[in-house]
């Protein structure tokens, strides 16, 4: 049998548990939760790791996860108590493991000296083989018991979990010999024979010196997909006296299915994104469909609009539905900081506290993948540059132990997500200095907003000298493009000596938008709804030319830039001659509209010929079925199969703020 093919869900259950075991050990060093429960966690992961590396072979992840492993048990039984040195221990040996599984899956070298230094810490803690060994109190064998008799019998499922019956009398005989009677009463004929499933049952027999706990342990994954007693034999009279320790539950289990259903199944990616592509093109075939049946007469075509009714209700259901299988709990995110605070406080020397809200809030898969990135910077230089050192936040009247704090919220169709710190905040004063030395554009009498949003121009920073880790404002305006580019919206609240919290605002998923429609011409243009602020039809006294032939609208009491759409994308004018003079006779044409938007705390006035109305449309990328083309963010076709461009606002408002002259 080709065990190989079981790779996969090992390498991925793997690092599940490997971030598990790190969660939980952050968890035990801040005194989260129950610690005796928590280690239990901890030891099934390193258990279960270490059980899967023996099965495909790989040495090196079982021999460290089994120190790892020893030193848990101990923990388990009281003779350790899990400390912040052995958490260090701990973390660098999970690391590592993390190192070994990413060579077992993808090829590569073993970082040896890490590894050794992995194993030398935990060898450091164990102390000596006698300590290692040495029985767990609560895990030692039953007084008097000359035996163990277990009756193993496993589902014929069992192999397509991963777990192999072999690997399980092997860690049996580890512990002591083990007398095995293979049952090959289910074993089909040799044409019905199917080599995915198991059909071999084992008595076994082992010495009473084995602990009961060792016994528990080597079936602890492998319980729901088996039949198993286990009875302990006593000495005077081992067939009489036989004492049926599992005999309870095993009658409680024969009270209820033999397995639990499973509540859920891994589908790779690319699966889940050809699904959603599907649905999409269902979307625009309904839209399609609905565009041409406008003008049906109704009491004729009765049936069939009914149901093209019912086709719109079930397709937007549908895409609701598979849009859903790519939302993913924003802890996925979050979970990779708790370490990364831990190890930033621990080289700074200060006291770090991090608290997290709203893990549970959904978003778009693409979008977790891409932000985490900028809240890996946010969060650098909150730690580096905005928490205060201990002496200095006493001296301050604060708590010496700062405060990171990362939210999640959804508002509308979007998250807002928030990384704050309760340290000295963004300094005014110094900020416009340095904007000063660098000729920085800004208004007399600037907003603090505007004065925070200077950090996010490249290179920035008001660091006197800069770490390694971060200067505040290095890297930030990379944080912004990035969350530009997503869609999102970034800004910065802050207050010298009470703290800053930088908030980022972003769609919820980056396959569908809910979008306005506009005509220019004979072309369609979608104008993202988030970004939409109003719309207004201007008289002639309210536009303006200035400087350079630029345009302004006169919006109450402020002046936007005015941008035509038509010239922006190079259409064609009407046409000439005849068809002019043609057009001459005709209706006057149509006063312009103006759509106001507002992106990245700019606003910009968009010339437009028609408002269409408002819908959801499902994103094209333009880039991968074209080039990319300024001012565009991706495309989408309509209902009449045209295709229409998504307008990026954000691009078009950089690129054409209000003159100073103005």
């Amino acid at each position: 049998m080709d065990i190989t093919q079981f790779h996969a869900a090992f390498f991925e259950e793997s690092r599940e548990g490997l971030d598990a075991m790190e969660s939980g050990l952050l968890g035990l060093e801040a005194g989260a939760g129950n610690g005796a429960d928590t280690i239990n966690v901890i030891f099934r992961a390193a258990h279960s790791i270490k059980g899967g590396a023996a099965t495909f072979g790989f040495a090196a992840i079982s021999d460290l996860t089994h120190l790892l492993e020893t030193l848990l048990d101990e923990a388990r039984g009281g003779k350790r108590t899990i400390d912040a040195a052995a958490t260090g221990v701990l973390l660098d040996a999970v690391d590592v493991l993390r190192g070994l599984l990413a060579v077992a899956e993808h090829g590569g070298q073993v970082d040896d000296a890490a590894l050794a230094r992995a194993r030398e810490g935990l060898d450091r803690m164990l102390g000596s083989d006698a300590a290692a060994d040495a029985p767990v109190a609560g895990n030692t064998a039953a007084a008097g018991t000359d035996g163990w008799r277990i009756g193993f019998r496993p589902e014929p499922s069992m192999f397509m979990s991963g777990n192999d019956p072999l690997r399980i009398l092997r860690e049996l005989e580890s512990h002591g010999p083990v007398q095995a009677t293979c049952l090959d009463d289910r074993l089909p004929p040799f044409a019905e024979l199917d080599p995915f499933e198991a059909h071999l049952a084992w008595d076994l027999m082992l010495p009473g010196s084995v602990p009961r706990g060792v016994i528990d342990e080597a079936f602890a994954w492998v319980e729901d997909q088996c039949e198993l007693s286990i009875e302990a034999i006593a000495p005077a009279a081992p067939q009489a006296a036989a004492v049926p320790v599992a005999d309870a539950d095993a009658s409680a289990a024969s009270s209820r299915p033999a397995s639990e259903p499973e509540t859920s199944i891994r589908v790779a990616v690319n699966k889940v994104d050809a699904l959603i592509n599907l649905v999409g093109e269902l979307v625009i075939t309904q839209a399609m469909l609905r565009q041409q049946s406008t003008g049906l007469d109704p009491n004729t075509h009765e049936a069939l609009l009914g149901g093209l009714e019912q086709l719109d209700r079930n397709t937007r259901d549908l895409q609701e539905a598979v849009m859903s299988v790519r939302m993913l709990p924003v802890e996925f995110a979050f979970s990779r900081f708790p370490r990364m605070v831990r190890d930033l406080a621990t080289r700074l020397d200060k006291k770090v506290r991090l608290k997290t809200q709203g893990e549970a809030t959904e978003l778009d898969k693409g979008v977790i993948e891409k932000i985490v990135d900028p809240l890996v910077h946010l969060m650098r230089n909150a730690i580096d540059h905005g928490l205060e050192m201990p002496d200095e936040r006493r001296a301050a009247g604060k708590d010496e132990t700062g405060t990171i704090s990362m939210t999640a919220a959804h508002q509308g169709g979007h998250i807002i997500i928030e990384v704050g710190d309760d340290g000295k905040g963004l300094d005014r004063e110094r900020i416009l200095r340095k904007a000063a030395e660098r000729n920085l554009p800004l208004p007399p009498e600037p907003t603090d907003a505007q004065v925070w949003d200077l950090v996010f121009h490249p290179g920035f920073s008001t660091a006197d000298a800069l770490t390694d880790l971060s200067g505040r404002g290095v890297g930030m305006d990379v944080v912004k493009s990035n969350i530009v580019a997503l869609g999102g919206q970034v800004e910065i609240r802050s207050s010298k000596g009470v703290g800053t919290t930088v908030s980022i605002r972003l769609p919820l998923t980056l396959a569908i938008l809910d979008g306005m429609s506009v005509a220019v011409g004979d072309e369609v243009f979608i104008l993202p709804l988030n970004v939409v602020v109003e719309s207004l039809q201007p008289a002639a006294g309210e536009i303006r030319t200035i400087a350079n032939d630029a345009r302004v609208l006169r919006v109450r009491d402020d002046y936007l830039p005015l941008l035509n759409l038509r010239e922006q994308y190079r259409l064609p004018h009407s046409g000439d001659g005849a068809a002019a003079a043609n057009a001459a006779t005709a209706a006057p044409a149509r006063p312009p509209i103006a759509v106001v938007v507002e992106s990245d705390g700019r606003k910009l006035a968009l010339e437009v010929d028609e408002l269409l109305g408002q819908q959801q449309v499902v994103v094209k990328n333009l880039e991968a079925n074209y080039r990319r083309v300024a001012g565009v963010s991706g495309a989408t076709i309509l209902g009449d199969g045209r295709v229409a461009l998504i307008v990026d606002a954000g691009g078009l408002a950089q690129h054409h703020s209000l003159p100073a002259a103005a």
